[in-house]
């Protein structure tokens, strides 16, 4: 699951194909206000599934709601982690957003970065600008909003082809406790692990 679940991530967070252009010209690339987007996957082996992505921007936390009943999953920008909850095995899995060859789900742009500026485009009733992005052999285009919400995302990264397009958009106040791990579930620790890698075998402990 976790192979499959960083590129979709990427992919959804604008961090690969949609990241911001360079200081001269770039566009916001993080919410300014608690959203909540639906989006589809239109490439890759998730073709034609929904996830869903919620901003707290207050407590800087992205809920994102996995397609085919994976869990959902928390990204804690200021601890700089990421939580996997399965549900059905009452599991919390731990996950550094670093890995030793890097960010394993970016959250920030590479200065290396190119960027063009493509247009305007209406998704999901929302109007948003086009951008081409590369960087080695990371490209593709997106549609991300003034205010920060990617609406539109398709290309590579890190090998990975896929894409993603908001259906929904809802901008709202979101509730803090969607955010919040569950309690009494078995917490699981995976230091050292890249997706779809070898890593250092997993810990358990239960959760407090």
């Amino acid at each position: 699951m976790k192979a499959r679940l960083a590129p979709v991530l990427a992919l959804a967070l604008g961090a690969g194909p949609v990241l911001p252009a360079a200081a001269q010209d770039r566009p916001v690339f993080k919410p300014k206000r608690d959203v909540s987007v639906t989006y589809r996957a239109t490439g890759g082996q998730a073709a034609g599934q929904e996830l869903r992505m919620s901003w707290l921007v207050a407590e800087q936390k992205l809920r994102v709601d996995m397609p085919g009943g994976m869990g959902w999953s928390l990204v804690d920008e200021t601890a700089q982690k990421m939580f996997m909850v399965m549900e059905a095995q009452r599991m919390v899995m731990e996950m550094p957003l670093h890995g030793p060859q890097g960010q394993i789900i970016p959250t920030s742009p590479p200065a290396s970065a190119r960027f063009t500026r493509l247009g305007t485009a209406t998704v999901a009733g929302v109007r948003c600008t086009n951008w081409r992005y590369e960087d080695g052999g990371n490209r593709g285009e997106g549609c991300i909003t003034d205010d920060g919400v990617m609406l539109r995302s398709q290309g590579s990264y890190q090998g990975h082809a896929g894409g993603v397009e908001a259906t929904q958009v809802t901008y709202a106040a979101q509730d803090p406790a969607r955010f919040r791990l569950p309690q009494g579930y078995q917490a699981m620790q995976m230091p050292g692990q890249m997706p779809g890698g070898m890593g250092a075998p997993p810990t358990s402990r239960p959760a407090r």
